[in-house]
């Protein structure tokens, strides 16, 4: 079946006793535009989003009808967590990380990445205390690249964040 919008939110939708099927993806396919995937129920889902990056997360409903609706989710993986003791040591952390070009996510106070042996050897060999665990990726930070000349990248307003500013 072709989608080519969500429609909205589990939280929000009225559910009118319709059953519903879960469309499982990967985190790095939450801002696909086109995906070819089956629900766990084995509908075959088509979605398109030409104008508009998706940016999916748990819970958006991408299609309904009388008797069903089809609902995104994410699937777990794993991770590595790390959990910064303060903001500088989090703006190191997410430089260390963002250098190798990874995406970076926050959730519940920690900075979490798809885990890669050698970057995860790597924090612990720089002294910063990470663990695997298992997460669902929902949260990505925001960090459009931009040129260093501007001074409003993450990285900086971070570290405005930790500098006395007296």
């Amino acid at each position: 079946m072709p989608v080519t919008e969500k429609i909205g939110h589990l939280d929000t939708f009225p559910l009118l006793e319709r059953k519903i099927d879960y469309l499982v993806l990967e985190w790095f396919e939450t801002n696909k535009r086109i995906l070819h995937k089956k629900t766990i129920g084995g509908k075959d889902i088509s979605m398109k989003f030409l104008q508009d990056n998706p940016q999916f997360t748990i819970g958006d409903i991408v299609f309904a009808d009388d008797t069903s609706i089809v609902v995104i989710d994410i699937r777990e993986v794993e991770v590595i967590v790390v959990k910064p003791l303060d903001m500088q040591e989090m703006a190191a952390i997410c430089y260390e990380i963002g250098n190798k070009h990874l995406p970076l996510f926050y959730q519940e106070e920690e900075i979490l990445v798809a885990f890669e042996k050698p970057l995860f050897n790597f924090l612990q060999a720089a002294g910063y205390t990470v663990e695997k665990g298992m997460r669902k990726l929902t949260s990505p930070l925001k960090t459009t690249v931009e040129p260093h000349a501007n001074s409003s990248s993450l990285f900086n307003r971070i570290m405005k964040l930790t500098t006395d500013q007296s």
